[in-house]
């Protein structure tokens, strides 16, 4: 084995930085990531370039997307959108033990997505579905960790910003080959699974824990959710059609009529343009519940308190952005493929360390962090034993901003739920921890190529 890289030295100084700004001096995360950036610039001696790295996020269009889509998701908050959807939910599965649970996971799964954050998606919906579960019987602690793993699931979930990441990561070591279309149905492809799974798991702590139906009077009727709610229902096929249109007719229509390069200027004002035209159907479709109206000064208030909201998240990504541009000019990520390559491991042992990795890491880094780190690394590594790298970049975001928020001891998506459910410690972490293993075993069956996966071949 040879000996451990200076890149890699580099790296561990990053993280003792982000932990002692992070978690010993408490600071928000966009701070420590900052000061890990100023502590990397003057390491690798590159404080010439320090505005250079510093603007390069500001060039880069999936970063603009990102914050397109966390402004979507303060927009949903706003409005009735997310309850006209959860009601719809409701009406479908209230009836079934464990229904308000489903109802959390349908519901949180997709809000999260589009925010990107497990945490901040549990203190937003949370407030809603976990008292209903336990008004339903499920006991505090299950009520919490139900909340937490959907919520966490939805940074793997389309359109979330990690996902944008993540095919940047693919885009950095192919260059050209994978267009983000074809990326985004393969990270569909990956998170019906991670659905399933999770439905799978509430069905059987539900009969454990004996949880009981919705009650019959609070079902909202299906008819009735349709006719007051339908044009809200129309949000997620105004986000995904236009997504799936320029994946299944790229090759076949858009690059035939605007050739290569105008199709993939198209597919970057899809991802550009669909939050926005989603932002502004919401918007309108609930003008009415917007006290005042949609008049200049409630506009120009909602998207001043969303600035509050969202500016936190986007300096994260940015400052991950530009450390991850100095990291690419230092060779961080493919030093760190080589030095794994050099303890020989087999498919299956890289298969098997890089989830476990990254879930050690998401205690201490959120996952975007870690995709725009160790992103190019990772896909790297297991291309070069032989994994569809398509794959791999499609399973970054479910080993990665999946799992930041769930595995103790940094369990922030857990530690909100606790809060909100009144739950336990122990007895939180101890069912924290079975969601954990079976999303881990899950990510490693996939990474395998045990399970057929749509979308990918």
């Amino acid at each position: 084995m040879a000996g451990i890289p200076m890149e890699l030295l580099y790296l561990f100084a990053l993280l003792i930085t982000i932990v002692v700004v992070f978690v010993l001096l408490k600071r928000p995360i966009y701070e420590a990531m900052f000061v890990g950036y100023v502590v990397m610039i003057l390491i690798l001696g590159k404080w010439d370039k320090f505005i250079y790295y510093l603007i390069q996020p500001s060039t880069n269009t999936l970063f603009y997307a990102i914050v397109a889509f966390m402004s979507l998701a303060f927009i949903f908050g706003q409005t009735n959108v997310v309850d006209a959807i959860i009601n719809f939910v409701l009406s479908i599965v209230g009836r079934f033990k464990g229904g308000a649970g489903y109802v959390s996971l349908v519901a949180s799964t997709f809000m999260a997505a589009l925010s990107g954050t497990g945490p901040g998606n549990v203190a937003a919906t949370g407030v809603f579905t976990i008292p209903a579960m336990i008004k339903t019987g499920f006991p505090s602690e299950l009520a919490a960790t139900v909340e937490m793993s959907a919520s966490s699931l939805g940074p793997m979930i389309p359109p979330s910003g990690t996902i944008l990441l993540a095919f940047a990561a693919l885009d950095t070591v192919f260059p050209g080959k994978y267009e983000l279309s074809t990326f985004w149905m393969a990270v569909w492809g990956v998170g019906i699974w991670f659905i399933l799974q999770r439905f799978i798991t509430l069905y059987i702590f539900c009969r454990k824990y004996k949880v009981s139906p919705v009650p019959k009077d609070e079902i909202p009727k299906i008819g009735e959710t349709l006719k007051n709610g339908w044009k809200a229902l129309l949000v997620p096929l105004i986000i995904f059609i236009p997504l799936y249109l320029d994946f299944k007719f790229k090759d076949t229509f858009f690059v035939s009529r605007l050739g290569e390069e105008g199709a993939k200027a198209f597919s970057a004002s899809v991802i550009l343009f669909t939050p926005g035209v989603a932002a502004i159907y919401s918007l309108l479709i609930s003008k009415d519940e917007i006290n005042g109206g949609l008049s200049f000064k409630n506009i120009f208030d909602l998207f001043k308190r969303g600035i509050q909201h969202i500016t936190p998240v986007a300096a994260t990504v940015y400052f991950a952005y530009s450390i991850s541009t100095l990291f690419g000019d230092a060779n961080v990520g493919a030093s760190l493929g080589e030095y794994v390559e050099s303890f020989n491991m087999t498919k299956l042992q890289l298969i098997i360390f890089f989830p476990i990795f990254t879930t050690f890491l998401g205690m201490i880094l959120p996952g975007s962090s870690q995709v725009a780190i160790f992103g190019t690394g990772i896909v790297a590594s297991l291309a070069t034993v032989g994994v569809n790298p398509l794959l791999v970049a499609a399973i970054l975001p479910a080993i990665t901003g999946a799992l930041e928020g769930m595995t103790p001891p940094l369990a922030l998506a857990m530690y909100t739920a606790m809060g909100i459910a009144g739950s336990k410690m122990k007895e939180t972490s101890a069912l924290a921890l079975i969601w954990v293993f079976a999303h881990l075993v899950l990510a490693i069956i996939l990474l395998s190529g045990i399970l057929p996966i749509p979308f990918i071949q």
